[in-house]
């Protein structure tokens, strides 16, 4: 089975991993932190705004590799703070609304100044 590196400028991106790996029919997107791709700043202070701008730039790498939220079948989510849970919830009903993706949700384990929330994904090819 191939392997495709997915990479786009329009989301963030490190040396150190790729944004997105394409293989078998599925998508799987590297975990992304609210971060601006336009500004490299973090998009808000509330876990609300940093997650509506994780899962934007998840959706922004399906979209290069030819995916959209639609296909997401799989979302994983690292918090910062456990007590974050219902302001995630929140974002989450207004991204996915009827039919979400499965889903789990787990503390993160590092601490990165400001950071609330990291996202990834798992998405079937569109």
């Amino acid at each position: 089975m191939a392997r495709e590196i997915i990479h786009t400028d329009r989301a963030p991106s490190s040396p150190l991993y790729a944004q997105a790996v394409k293989a078998g029919g599925t998508i799987h997107v590297a975990g992304m932190a609210g971060i601006d791709p336009s500004t490299g700043r973090l998009a808000g202070e509330t876990i609300q705004d940093q997650t509506k701008q994780a899962v934007a730039n998840c959706a922004t790498v399906l979209a290069a590799a030819g995916s959209s939220l639609d296909d997401v079948v799989e979302v994983g989510v690292l918090l910062a703070d456990p007590e974050d849970f219902g302001g995630l919830n929140e974002a989450f009903a207004e991204l996915f609304g009827v039919d979400p993706p499965a889903r789990y949700v787990a503390k993160l384990g590092v601490s990165l100044p400001g950071v609330l929330v990291s996202v990834r994904m798992t998405a079937v090819v569109g």
